[in-house]
């Protein structure tokens, strides 16, 4: 099994906006003035993502979440556009404010086996985020909760390793069966709303800044896996 892991460098800043169409054209025309697109965006600058998320039987996640515990970690398989052959395991934590992620390759066959509660392989794995995901579904009882799908658009600025991204469309699937599905059934999450991120490393750029405001707008804890659990 090939399992390339890669580790971010440090803990990034992170903040999110929530915005209108009306907010979101307007930033998003001049945002493609100033930067460049990601480098696997599609042709309009966009692709789709589409990420599994697993909780608790306590949905300690999701609770951490809502009640803004400042130390916490969420575990979700995701993958781009229709492409099955390049899906990722995730981990996402948060500490003093920070945010950092962790990541393993893992192919299209070994999430059918998770899904289908076969663990035992991420054991023997030999890579330690897959160990770590092994141990918490064993003793967190860890469990896939919902897929969350959207549309996002992704800029990159290299001074302060900026990262700047609008999610539009966001969809949710109940369960997992439908999370390899191309086409699976998915329930509009929200309507008219855009969210906006930012992510950078030790500082962030006054270009960036000023490119990013949006008038009467505060940042806010926004989490999509939040909104999409709104379902069960």
């Amino acid at each position: 099994m090939k399992t390339d892991t890669f580790r971010s460098a440090a803990m990034r800043h992170e903040w999110k906006h929530q915005i209108n169409l009306r907010e979101d054209l307007v930033l998003s025309q001049r945002l493609r003035k100033l930067f460049l697109h990601d480098a696997n965006a599609g042709e309009n600058g966009s692709y789709l993502v589409t990420s599994l998320y697993f909780d608790t039987p306590y949905d300690t996640a999701l609770r951490q979440k809502l009640d803004g515990v400042d130390q916490r970690e969420k575990f979700r398989l995701r993958y781009y556009g229709r492409d099955l052959t390049y899906i990722r395991l995730e981990k996402k934590f948060k500490s003093h404010g920070l945010c950092g992620k962790r990541s393993a390759r893992i192919t299209q066959e070994e999430v059918e086996r998770i899904l289908a509660g076969e663990y035992a392989f991420l054991l023997s794995s030999g890579d330690s985020l897959l160990q770590e995901f092994y141990s918490k579904l064993q003793g967190q009882g860890l469990r896939p909760k919902t897929i969350v799908e959207y549309c996002r658009e992704a800029f990159v600025y290299a001074p302060g390793n900026v990262r700047i991204t609008l999610d539009r469309d966001l969809r949710s699937g109940l369960g997992s069966t439908d999370f390899l599905k191309q086409g699976g059934l998915r329930l509009p999450a929200t309507e008219g709303i855009t969210v906006l991120e930012v992510k950078y490393d030790s500082f962030l750029p006054d270009l960036v800044g000023m490119a990013v405001q949006v008038p009467g707008r505060q940042a806010s804890a926004h989490s999509k896996y939040a909104v999409c659990r709104r379902f069960d």
